[in-house]
């Protein structure tokens, strides 16, 4: 795929990854009985693997659930993610004993951190950096961490994020002085889904939120969801997960929502989600928070005529600001709370020191 770079140049043939290989391979028509065929065969054999092979595990059922995690849901599959706040991979109870007992020294500056498509809580630590814990040493936040199944629909995931929050800030151990919110691509579009459902549910979380941050976040879609394309790049990146590139083409729920940035149920409940094009419902940002917005361009600099400000590879640099030619789809995030990063792909978002100096400067 142009622009977009780190494709892994080893192709691994043993272990968690090889294993994979050889059934996707096996697998000819990957539809109707075939996926579950599929998912048959991978069920046990995830099971079996030691636990040092736990980080490609946790890769390959983020890219499972981004691929088909809908599917997996509706099916009750073991393999389905459920959606957890977790602190180093593992799960947290969000009752007050729990969390004291998991977290030492709370802070009352709760950051969360909501990670995209076929990626997990695990992926935010990359190349050694990882924004939460940064943030956590220089602003006093305390980080968690969203996991879910990126394969179901936004709107899903919204509502149930929303949820959640409202049962972690009632059992959280000390009083809350604020709430921030980060999102990269995917993630940022499940925390704007969830400002609104809470606002229907009236929950009383959202009076604690302060601060948004959305990184390279597909606010007005992306082009690159037709054909699966997203799903190409982002798991042919990895080792372990570009075995299930193959997949793509069945395009999750999820990664339908990619295409325009459906954020609502009734954005795909009365339609074709495979329509090439579609009437959203405006959804505002939340009334009172600050919102900031990110987004990357491989061009090297501004205007470079080489390379036009096209986006980052997956999301286009508008898309990413909240940028609308509709008025009623703009966002309307002031342009002192926006931010473009030159040289930079879609996952450089994650690890960037320009980025994190940027993030610093805002929530600090």
């Amino acid at each position: 795929m142009p622009g977009i770079v780190g494709k892994h140049t080893q192709e691994p043939t043993r272990g968690i990854t090889g294993l994979v290989y050889r059934t996707i391979q096996g697998t000819t028509r990957l539809v109707g009985s075939g996926i579950d065929a599929l998912l048959a065969r991978l069920t046990p054999l995830l099971d079996q693997e030691p636990a040092s092979s736990s980080s490609a595990r946790e890769a390959l059922l983020a890219a499972l659930n981004g691929v088909m995690g809908d599917h997996l849901a509706a099916s009750a599959n073991p393999l389905a993610i459920p959606m957890q706040l977790r602190r180093n991979g593992q799960p947290l109870l969000l009752t007050t004993q729990d969390l004291a007992a998991s977290i030492p020294r709370p802070s009352g500056k709760i950051l969360l951190l909501l990670h995209g498509l076929c990626m997990s809580d695990l992926n935010w630590r990359r190349n050694g950096h990882d924004h939460g814990e940064a943030l956590a040493d220089a602003a006093g936040f305390t980080p968690l961490y969203l996991h879910y199944n990126s394969g179901q629909h936004v709107s899903t995931n919204g509502r149930a994020f929303a949820d959640i929050m409202e049962t972690l800030l009632q059992g959280w151990p000390v009083p809350v002085e604020k709430l921030v919110i980060v999102g990269h691509s995917m993630g940022g579009l499940v925390a704007h889904s969830a400002c609104h459902y809470a606002r229907l549910a009236r929950h009383k979380w959202p009076q604690h939120l302060r601060q948004m941050v959305f990184l390279g976040t597909p606010h007005h879609g992306a082009p690159l969801e037709r054909g699966g394309n997203w799903v190409n790049v982002i798991l042919e990146l990895s080792p372990y997960t570009a075995a299930l590139a193959r997949l793509a083409k069945i395009r999750s729920a999820g990664i339908t929502d990619l295409r325009h940035g459906s954020i609502l149920d009734d954005d795909w409940q009365h339609g074709d989600r495979f329509a090439h094009s579609k009437k959203r419902i405006p959804v505002p940002l939340p009334d009172g928070v600050q919102c900031y917005a990110i987004g990357a361009s491989i061009a090297k600099a501004p205007g470079d005529s080489g390379e036009p400000l096209s986006g980052d590879g997956l999301v286009p640099v508008r898309s990413a600001l909240g940028q609308h030619a509709d008025q009623s789809l703009r966002l309307n995030i002031p342009e002192s709370q926006q931010w473009v990063g030159y040289g930079m792909h879609h996952l450089d978002l994650l690890d960037n020191a320009k980025v994190y100096a940027q993030l610093r400067q805002w929530l600090s």
